[in-house]
């Protein structure tokens, strides 16, 4: 049996991937709809529109892959009464349970993620390729939000009051 409090803080975990989610849809689709931008890269600067289009797609697929793997997850984990784990050991335990497809996936997302945020004014050539590998993984980062979004709610681990999902 879970707590009431418990149920809040899922509840609220939920509704922030929730927002998250709808946000990286947001910013994949203005980012990615038309690819003309690419010619653009190079001639990046800070004031240009692309990069504020560009460092909100990286800013939401990073905030929403450290909500689900370092919130979500883990509250998810502890309801189940799985004892801690390395972040290995959570992900091959969340692709047995079909939550991730692929723990080494996440892993390469993890790694993907940080050479995005860190490398993408500096080495143009990489930053593109690591663009467009996360905009291929958006898709199996929404299944995972959806997935343990919906493992949450068959439980019936959120309150009574929160609208159905």
């Amino acid at each position: 049996m879970i707590s009431e409090s418990e149920r809040e803080r899922l509840a609220h975990l939920v509704a922030i991937v929730q927002r998250e989610v709808a946000a990286l849809e947001f910013s994949d689709r203005a980012l990615f709809a038309n690819l003309e931008w690419l010619s653009e890269f190079w001639a990046l600067t800070a004031e240009s529109p692309l990069t504020e289009r560009i460092d909100a797609f990286l800013l939401r697929f990073a905030r929403l892959q450290d909500t689900l793997g370092d919130k979500l997850l883990p509250a998810v984990l502890r309801l189940l009464a799985e004892p801690p784990r390395a972040m290995r050991d959570r992900l091959d335990f969340a692709e047995r349970m079909g939550w991730v497809a692929s723990s080494d996936e996440w892993l390469v997302l993890r790694e993907l993620r940080n050479r995005m945020v860190h490398e993408y004014l500096l080495e143009p050539q990489a930053a593109v390729e690591a663009l467009l590998a996360a905009h291929r993984f958006v898709p199996a980062l929404i299944a995972t939000a959806n997935a343990l979004i919906e493992e949450v709610s068959r439980r019936g681990w959120l309150p009574s009051h929160h609208p159905p999902i």
